[in-house]
């Protein structure tokens, strides 16, 4: 299978991960990071952090920085907009879910 293919469809599955995500409590990328390769998800920081920045861009996340230990880390919640993008994307993965299993 063409690797490109699998990013361009796994790129909407990542959004709705962030988004679920940032709706239980702030994240910050090397969390994500992390959490995403535990799903196996072969994703760089180099493509995460644009995702995050396009999502904040979209209105789905918000950010708010915060010094941690002396360092600047960027924590992003789900906006009212994004939970609504959500709670449809978990409605259209159910009923795609019914259809493929």
């Amino acid at each position: 299978m063409d690797n490109k293919v699998l990013r361009k469809l796994f790129l909407g599955f990542i959004q709705i991960h962030i988004l679920y995500h940032a709706k239980e409590e702030p994240i910050y990328g090397s969390w994500m990071l992390e959490e995403l390769h535990e799903h196996g998800y072969e994703i760089s920081a180099g493509t995460l952090y644009p995702i995050l920045h396009g999502m904040q861009e979209d209105e789905l996340l918000e950010k708010k920085d915060v010094n941690v230990n002396g360092k600047v880390r960027k924590y992003y919640r789900i906006t009212d907009k994004g939970d609504e993008v959500l709670n449809e994307a978990r409605a259209k993965a159910y009923e795609l879910f019914k259809e493929i299993k």
